[in-house]
């Protein structure tokens, strides 16, 4: 049976790893269905031989027939599978493009500059206000693409893949090697004072691997910072650690352990050589950058935080016209706000509902669960607490602020969320959660009295009248039913 909306899949074909991504949603966000990765290791001996090893090959036969096989099970509608810097570099690729072929699939190699294009848009999908240079690191090339007010400028393609570092490393010429191509390219201080937004799996896992050593409370990878002081440590502690401590870090995947330290050490070149003020991670690279170059400029320009929350409010609440609704009912309470603090009151009001499914005392722990953890883009780690901290207040978790909420976010941000939290939750209380009588209320706040008009009076219950209340004096205000 087709599923009712369609499927769209990309198979990853990389240097280190082969990946099929299965995609289901809208399109300016779609959620992410399936995700299974084979570290193949296909540029694993190109420096040496030049070509894409026996091992290697089994494994990406193994891999490719069985991604093909799912996808065909899955009902894909679109199935892209593409290839990058090994099966571009190496003299036995077209081997492995037939066999990709005999799996029933049809390959499209990346030029170097079409592959740092897609990770330049990937980063844009999920930061769309990025500005700064993208690095994509594979196993077989170093990808850069510069950003800023969502366009990409000039891209590059370089051999300096994670697999090619050690050799480099070796004979004491990384640092060297990494100066002299950036210069040959102009590319020597390019990110002067801007972030280096990194893509690449080991350079996410250096960031899991730094989220462990400082126990932060917010296992996020997406916009994750880390500072070239931060890079410096992390090059220290993997001279120090041993694999079997490595491998119990959370999320960390064991392949990636190996070339752990080369990645560090090219990332150290990279932001002294570029000059870049430090690093942002994204998990939103090639693969999301290959969706997003498709979608027409009025997709693009779609706000993916609102786009996500509005659809997870469709699925998961009662009401889904009630988002935005409630947003503008709210909204006169919160003029004042700016528009960064603003769109997370947007998204708020979305996923206003979506603990009512669960036990009535873990309703305000389940928001706070979806906000903290969902899988949102375009949202930092202070807006993932003011969405955490509104969706508690709103549904039934008081006005205090539980950890790790305060860590995350200053007590003013929390402050304001919760008075988002209390908005949402007067609306939803007078109208049952129904469009009809919100179209009729109306709240305000002026000289210092919060006043509302519920359009019909018998909708003043008596919860609701506790609920004004606890708002008004939230925001230091005198309530008034109107």
């Amino acid at each position: 049976m087709t599923s009712a909306e369609p499927r769209t899949a990309i198979i990853d074909i990389g240097s280190n790893s082969i990946r099929l991504v299965v995609y289901q949603g809208p399109p300016r966000l779609p959620a992410i269905l399936f995700n299974e990765k084979v570290l193949a290791g296909l540029g694993r001996s190109l420096a040496e031989s030049g070509s894409i090893d026996e091992q290697a090959m089994a494994l990406a036969y193994t891999a490719l027939h069985r991604f093909a096989a799912l996808a065909r099970a899955m009902e894909v509608s679109t199935l892209r599978t593409v290839a990058t810097a090994a099966v571009r570099d190496a003299s036995n690729g077209g081997d492995l493009i037939a066999m990709a072929e005999g799996a029933g699939l049809s390959v499209e190699i990346l030029p170097g500059e079409k592959e740092a294009e897609a990770a330049g848009y990937g980063v844009l999908s999920g930061i769309p206000d990025a500005d700064g240079i993208v690095g994509d690191l594979g196993g077989g090339s170093l990808e850069l693409v510069q950003v800023r007010r969502g366009e990409l400028s000039r891209r590059a393609s370089f051999p300096l893949g994670v697999l090619r570092i050690a050799a480099l490393r070796e004979k004491g010429r990384l640092d060297r090697q990494v100066r002299a191509v950036l210069d040959e390219h102009g590319w020597l201080g390019a990110g002067k004072g801007l972030p280096f937004y990194l893509v690449g799996g080991s350079w996410r896992a250096l960031a899991r691997l730094d989220m462990e050593a400082t126990r932060y409370p917010l296992p996020v990878i997406h916009q994750y910072a880390m500072s070239q002081e931060t890079v410096t440590r992390l090059r220290r502690t993997l001279a120090h650690v041993g694999k079997p401590r490595l491998k119990d870090v959370p999320g960390l995947s064991s392949g990636r352990i190996p070339t752990l330290s080369d990645a560090a050490a090219l990332l150290a070149a990279m932001l002294k050589h570029l000059r870049s003020s430090g690093t942002v991670v994204s998990a939103y690279g090639l693969r999301e950058g290959l969706l997003y170059e498709r979608l027409s400029p009025e997709q693009r320009a779609a706000d993916p935080l609102i786009v996500a929350a509005r659809d997870e409010g469709r699925r998961s609440g009662r009401f889904p016209e009630h988002g935005d609704l409630l947003d503008r009912w709210i909204a006169p309470l919160f003029g004042d706000d700016p528009y960064a603090d603003a769109r997370l009151r947007v998204a708020a009001c979305h996923l206003a509902d979506v603990g009512w499914r669960a036990n009535p005392d873990f309703r305000a722990e389940r928001g706070m669960e979806i906000a903290l953890h969902g899988n949102w883009v375009a949202i930092d780690a202070r807006g993932r607490a003011m969405l955490a901290q509104a969706l508690w207040t709103a549904l039934g978790g008081a006005i205090d602020s539980p950890a790790p909420l305060a860590i995350l976010a200053g007590e003013a941000s929390l402050r304001r969320a919760t008075q988002w939290g209390l908005a949402i939750r007067l609306g939803q209380r007078l109208s049952g959660g129904l469009a009809a009588p919100l179209t009729r209320a109306t709240v305000s706040a002026q000289g210092g009295v919060l006043r509302l008009q519920p359009g019909d009076p018998a909708l003043y219950g008596e919860t609701v009248q506790k609920r004004h209340r606890a708002l008004a004096t939230m925001m230091g205000m005198q309530a008034e039913l109107v």
